[in-house]
């Protein structure tokens, strides 16, 4: 059991999701950070305050933090266009990589196809000279 245990763990896909959820914990701080520091900022200047998180409203005993919910809003956004991104560019990056392949493929089956047909051609010569 405990083998199977570490062929488990020492898999690529788990090490990869590993490294993908600290990765992913790191940016989101740096992107909570960018929306706190620079972007609520920038609203609070339209809006008349700085700190979008001190935005509530009150009904009765209720408090509805909606400056937090609009924070929330803001990374969502923020995360998605850079996930996004991304993926946007992985995706460049692989078509690139499957042309260049499917042009190495063509390449070579055109040197081969050469290669061939200067072998029929030897060969009909070589026919040709003995009838």
């Amino acid at each position: 059991m405990i083998k199977e245990f570490k062929d488990f763990i020492s898999r690529g896909n788990v090490m990869d999701l590993a490294v993908g959820v600290i990765m992913g914990a790191a940016f989101t701080a740096i992107v909570q950070s960018l929306v706190s520091n620079l972007i609520n900022p920038l609203i609070g200047l339209f809006l008349g305050k700085i700190d979008l998180s001190n935005l509530v409203f009150k009904v009765g005993d209720a408090t509805f933090k909606y400056g937090t919910f609009i924070e929330s809003i803001i990374n969502f956004l923020i995360i998605a266009f850079v996930v996004f991104l991304l993926v946007k560019v992985m995706n460049k990056i692989i078509k690139n990589r499957e042309e260049e392949t499917e042009e190495e493929e063509t390449t070579k089956e055109d040197e081969m196809v050469m290669y061939l047909k200067k072998i029929s051609d030897s060969l009909d010569e070589k026919d040709k000279n003995q009838l």
